[in-house]
């Protein structure tokens, strides 16, 4: 039985998902045993493959790409224990565009230096692209990014989703402790 799926991604990241001389949708295609083609015109993509599975994991693949990730940190979605998840801004608040654009400055914060941090403390990797976050890591750690970004949006301080990622940091450390395999991005032991 074959499945197929379609998605539709922005113009100007067809090229990335492309790739130069299509090696990154070959690899994709490689990696997944999916058939993925590509109508840059309309910017859509359709995905088939005998395996469920493998359709799933070609569709996070490309839905990051599509939602600012580069190829490489998307590919970790193969990892057995990786996960892609996105956050729609809207759903947190009203659809007016200087909003939004606050909200997305709230996550990123001056310079980066938010982002960078949640991503630290929580070893995922976060793209803001458009209306959309876009979190990418072991499902554990997805999950308290995904709750730091969602207080964040809800009018959260800065100051106090610092203070639950340490708390989270910590409990994670313990796990390892008691023998579980999480690993922290280096540099994570400055934000404590």
């Amino acid at each position: 039985m074959e499945f197929a799926y379609d998605i539709k991604i922005p113009q100007d990241r067809i090229a990335v998902l492309i790739g130069t001389k299509g090696d990154i949708k070959k690899q994709i295609e490689e990696e997944t045993k999916c058939k993925i083609n590509v109508n840059s015109k309309e910017g859509e993509v359709h995905i088939t493959s005998d395996d469920s599975l493998a359709l799933f994991l070609a569709k996070d693949i490309i839905k990051a790409i599509a939602r600012g990730f580069n190829p490489q940190t998307a590919q970790l979605i193969l990892k057995a224990d990786c996960v892609f998840e996105l956050l729609t801004i809207t759903d947190y608040t009203s659809k007016s565009k200087s909003t939004i654009e606050r909200l997305k400055g709230r996550v990123i914060g001056e310079d980066g230096k938010a982002r960078r941090q949640i991503e630290t403390l929580t070893s995922t990797d976060i793209s803001v692209y458009g209306k959309t976050i876009g979190i990418i890591g072991e499902v554990d750690h997805v999950a308290i990014a995904r709750s730091a970004i969602e207080s964040l949006l809800s009018g959260s301080t800065h100051a106090t989703v610092y203070r639950f990622l340490e708390r989270k940091k910590k409990d994670l450390e313990r796990h390892v402790a008691f023998g579980s395999t999480i690993e922290l991005k280096e540099g994570a032991e400055k934000y404590l």
